[in-house]
């Protein structure tokens, strides 16, 4: 019980100072979660804790596709939103027929999405620590010379 409360306070915090792109990554890593849970459980036999992880990731990608703006004339955008459904139907056509190839087709795009995002988060972490680093006060530091040294 301790454990599982720790858990979801350390998510929750990292859930409440996370930037948007970190948002993003951590719902496909919950997501990528939830298809191997699916997974092992289909391997178990668990009929309940298959539905249920597949119902969670079935939220998660719908929330993920809800947020997408694709008013913009986004490619990426409708890109997205094409392969959210397409994830959404393979997932519903596992929990449907009880097989395991449509949940590994899943967790490879998601594990592709995941690699892409955490990219994204990298680079921007990086912008963000270069941001903050004030600008030197002066171009090039003075050279040193000791009192008693002239030229």
């Amino acid at each position: 019980m301790r454990n599982s409360e720790y858990y979801r306070n350390g998510l929750e915090t990292e859930v409440f100072s996370a930037s948007p792109v970190e948002l993003v990554r951590l719902m496909y890593r919950a997501a990528v979660e939830s298809v191997s849970q699916a997974r092992h459980c289909l391997e178990q036999g668990d009929i309940e804790g298959r539905n249920r992880s597949i119902n969670r990731c079935l939220a998660i990608l719908t929330e993920l596709s809800t947020s997408l703006d694709t008013t913009l004339g986004s490619e990426i955008g409708r890109s997205l939103a094409e392969l959210y459904d397409y994830m959404l139907r393979r997932l519903n056509e596992a929990n449907l027929q009880q097989t395991d190839e449509p949940l590994a087709e899943t967790a490879e795009l998601l594990c592709t999405l995941l690699e892409g995002w955490s990219q994204c988060a990298s680079e921007a972490e990086l912008e963000t620590n270069v941001a903050a680093v004030p600008p030197p006060l002066y171009d090039a530091a003075p050279e040193y010379r000791p009192a008693a040294w002239s030229c």
